[in-house]
């Protein structure tokens, strides 16, 4: 433990009795008029109030007789392993999966491994499988729910009934999902034999149970808890090797669970460990300081705008950066022997946010080094390491006086900067060139140690002035600056990690002063060589968050500092250098990759493609395949045509092929206008402009479609399977919406509500229109690549239709095809996967007269040919797309 000298001597401690500590607290009138209504008085004296205070505690480091906390009670909080701990979960459940759908053999191996001992066992245990499943069934929750009744905690009694019902219903939903989309590989994989037949087992007693046992605790604290985990392994490994559950299952079953009890602990959150009340008082003392008030510290700045120093807020109680981290809780301390001092208590229910964010960061940038510190203790012991080494260095900063365990949480007390604020409060009148030249001076003090800050912003520099600081005065003329905010800065750092700092530090002043001034102040301080090298540094990907805010809100100041950059030193150069490993491009890719991945193996039923490729004509399936890639050429012609901005046909092309991978993961439909959406926006066009040209492209296509069924209903001579339309079903769905139409607009509020939803984008889709009708050739070619996209679909339809020997004309093919693409494309599946297959085969057994069997097989060949087989065309034309900077 880090604190000062205990002894009398210190400075920093004092023991006055009751009387004394009530006679000499003539400001706590003051501190609490800024404190929030949820502030509370409590007092050491009241026996019963802090319960989990031990009694070594107690005798170690008794309370004060009176110490006035004020402080928001948090006694339930959500925590973020929770939320990781169902995260995890779902993956978990994703990869048995997969490894059910395509590692049969191995699972199969596993299970007739653990299964070969079975009847040794079941020699040894005499009660039936069913038995043992029941009296668990029964045993589990009476025995928890009863412990916690007792224990007087009827709000965990409900939380665990309702995370055991969560746990049954996930199971049920699980069950139904697989069944209804899951390919015939997985199901098999997850199956278990009962009799000489083999059933999808995912035992939901098991998924409830885990929900229960999740929801009611750690099993460090419950006995019946903890008991009944080892009873629920025992009782499922004895399933699972008397073969009534898959391995697959078992471990489903489990992950269900634990995502049902997590959830219900993450939505209803958890009592508080953090150190409050009288537990937050003993951490201070354990520290070495004897407190006469305790009050958390709040952004005053917000509740009273532009009165940091009114004579009614207390000068020393101004916010300051420590409270700008949402991990960190930081206290006013105010004693009877010293000036007032800050306490930031780091609780460990938070700490796991700050490790992923430091995780995540090293990962995605170059020359940032992982953090090592994982729990609550080294992540303190790492913050006063970095503190120390910047007071030793010489910086001004916090300096840190203590540090100290209480409950789940770290103290460390600092002393507090009298009269500062951050700079982030200051207008930009009263930041002077000499506020600038401190701040470059202490950045240097700490760059010559070797040390860096990874996190220079406007919330982390504290400025005061030595006679006064005052909103009134223009500018502040001989400031002190402080550069706090240490927690994850590094020692003996790379050459890197110190300009990053010095460009965060430049983009902060341009941002509050403007380039020119913030480039002419640093010459001042750093040499031109540092500053040279700033350049390929400035991007907004490596600035702290509060400085990404203020950049958004001046989009071409970091082109404009680049700029200034080279205007005052020609020879710089403002190439951006490759900082990340990856960006969120690369991540939005990669996803894409997984769900298609999960996509592909667990719903396409390879055994029907193959059967439906080998039996087909094989001039047939090529036609159909080159017929579907055909469709690509005129959606291509369609977006040139309508684009307000020059597209080479090629790149056009290429967006659609890509848009044939991001298909995977999208709904129809939905992959191609985000791609053309990006392209426009890459090219300088206006997000107005672009999503209007978007929506033409698909309204377009809409028209286009029902032109041409008519017009191949006139060129046929014949209505074919247009006399089915409409169909009862149908003209039931155009009188409901027809109706609902007439009801909503019949309403002055609804209507008024629509109307005001649908005017800006017709408002958008209207000037682009008229542009376009002042320039036929752009309409004509749109309107072309429509036909041409639609028709190629139709013709591949007809095509794999051909390849079976069906006898189906080409108007009843086409109306099939655009009436059942359509009704399956509204399903929010990828690339309506599911919907439309079932969609075409329907519209081909009932308007068609096609035999069930060679329609279900022309319709996977048409899917295969132009939904499956362009996915690995699609997922190249991504990556050349992504290489090229062109989305």
């Amino acid at each position: 433990m880090l604190s000062p000298d205990p002894s009398p001597s210190s400075p920093h401690k004092a023991t006055p009795d009751t009387e004394e500590s009530s006679a000499q607290t003539p400001d706590l009138a003051e501190v609490a008029s800024v404190s929030s209504a949820g502030a509370r008085l409590d007092s050491s004296a009241d026996a019963g109030s802090n319960s989990s205070t031990t009694a070594e505690n107690e005798s170690d480091n008794p309370p004060p007789t009176k110490v006035l906390v004020l402080d928001d009670i948090e006694p339930r909080v959500r925590q973020p392993r929770d939320a990781m701990g169902i995260g995890t979960a779902l993956l978990g459940i994703a990869a048995l999966m997969l490894f059910s759908a395509y590692l049969t053999s191995t699972t199969e191996g596993v299970e007739r491994d653990v299964q070969s001992v079975s009847s040794l066992l079941s020699a040894l245990f005499l009660v039936p499988v069913v038995v043992l499943e029941t009296i668990i069934t029964l045993a589990v929750p009476v025995a928890v729910l009863t412990e916690l009744t007792f224990r007087r905690s009827g709000r965990q009694v409900l939380e665990s009934a309702i995370a055991l019902a969560l746990g049954l219903t996930l199971t049920v939903v699980f069950i139904w999902g697989v069944q209804q989309w899951g390919s015939s590989t997985l199901i098999q994989g997850m199956s278990a034999g009962v009799g000489s037949r083999a059933v999808l087992t995912i035992p939901g007693y098991v998924a409830g149970l885990c929900g229960l046992l999740t929801a009611a605790g750690p099993r460090t604290r419950r006995r019946s808890v903890s008991i009944s985990w080892n009873v629920l392994w025992f009782s499922l490994a004895f399933v699972l090797i008397a073969g009534q559950v898959s391995l697959a299952g078992a471990f489903i079953a489990v992950l269900l669970g634990r995502v049902a009890g997590l959830t219900v602990r993450y939505v209803s959150g958890v009592k508080s460990e953090r150190a409050q009340g009288d537990a937050l008082v003993r951490g201070v003392q354990r520290a070495g300081f004897e407190p006469i008030s305790l009050a958390r510290v709040r952004d005053v700045t917000v509740e009273h705008p532009g009165a940091l120093f009114d004579d009614t807020i207390p000068p020393d109680f101004a916010a300051h950066p420590l409270t700008a981290d949402s991990s960190t809780r930081v206290y006013a301390m105010h004693r009877l022997d010293g000036p007032r001092l800050d306490v930031v208590v780091l609780d460990g229910d938070r700490q796991l946010i700050g490790v992923l964010q430091r995780l995540w960061r090293s990962l995605r940038l170059r020359g940032i080094e992982g953090r090592s510190a994982i729990s609550l203790r080294s992540v303190a012991e790492r913050a006063a390491l970095l503190n120390y080494a910047a007071q030793s260095a010489g910086v001004r900063t916090h300096k840190l006086l203590g540090v100290s365990e209480a409950e789940d949480s770290m103290l460390l007390v600092f002393d507090h900067p009298e009269r500062a604020v951050p700079l982030s409060s200051l207008s930009d009148v009263q930041i002077s060139d000499s506020l600038m030249r401190e701040a470059w001076r202490q950045l240097e003090i700490a760059h010559k140690a070797g040390l860096s800050h990874r996190g220079i912003s406007a919330d982390q520099l504290l400025v005061s002035e030595p006679s006064s600081l005052d909103p009134h005065f223009p500018a502040l003329s001989s400031p002190k600056v402080w550069l706090t905010g240490w927690e994850n800065g590094d020692i003996a750092s790379a050459t890197l990690a110190r300009n990053m700092d010095n460009a965060q530090m430049l983009a902060m002043f341009a941002s509050l002063t403007g380039p020119d001034r913030a480039i002419a102040v640093a010459r001042e301080v750093i040499s031109a060589h540092e500053l040279r090298r700033l350049g390929p540094l400035l991007q907004t990907v490596i600035m702290p968050s509060t400085t990404r805010s203020a950049l958004r809100g001046q989009k071409r100041l970091i082109s404009e500092l680049r700029s200034a950059l080279v205007e005052q030193i020609p020879e710089a150069d403002v190439e951006p250098m490759q900082i990340q490993r990856f960006g969120i491009k690369t991540v939005i890719t990669w996803s894409i990759t997984f769900i298609a991945a999960a996509v592909v193996f667990t719903t396409i039923q390879f055994d029907q493609i193959v059967e439906a490729i080998t039996t087909s004509n094989p001039w047939w399936s090529v036609a159909t395949l080159l017929l579907g890639l055909l469709t690509w050429l005129g959606a291509a012609l369609t977006f040139v045509g309508f684009a307000s901005v020059r597209i080479p046909i090629i790149k056009a092309t290429i967006v659609q092929a890509a848009a044939s991978f991001v298909a995977l993961a999208a709904p129809a439909g939905i992959g191609p206008a985000a791609l053309n959406l990006r392209m426009l926006t890459r090219r300088g066009v206006q997000t107005s402009l672009a999503v209007a040209t978007v929506a033409l492209v698909q309204v377009s296509g809409f028209v286009v479609t029902i032109v041409l069924v008519v017009i191949l209903s006139v060129a046929s001579g014949d209505g074919g399977a247009l006399r089915a339309l409409p169909s009862t079903s149908v003209i039931v769905v155009i009188i409901a919406i027809v109706l609902i139409g007439a009801v909503a607009f019949s309403i002055p509020g609804l209507r008024r509500y629509l109307l005001a939803k649908i005017r800006p984008t017709f408002n958008q889709i209207w000037p682009r229109l008229s542009e376009l009708l002042s320039t036929p050739w752009r309409l004509a070619l749109g309107l072309a690549g429509n036909a041409l996209m639609t028709m190629g679909y139709v013709l591949a339809f007809d095509s794999a239709l051909n390849a079976f020997g069906a006898e189906v004309s080409l108007i009843d093919a086409a109306v099939v095809f655009l009436v059942g693409n359509t009704v399956g494309a509204m399903a929010p599946t990828p690339g309506g996967l599911g919907a439309i297959e079932v969609a075409l085969v329907t519209g081909l057994t009932t308007t068609a007269g096609v035999p069930a069997a060679i329609a279900t097989s022309a319709v996977v060949l048409f899917r295969v040919a132009t939904y499956w087989a362009r996915i690995p065309i699609g997922w190249v034309a991504m990556r050349y797309l992504q290489k090229n900077n062109e989305l």
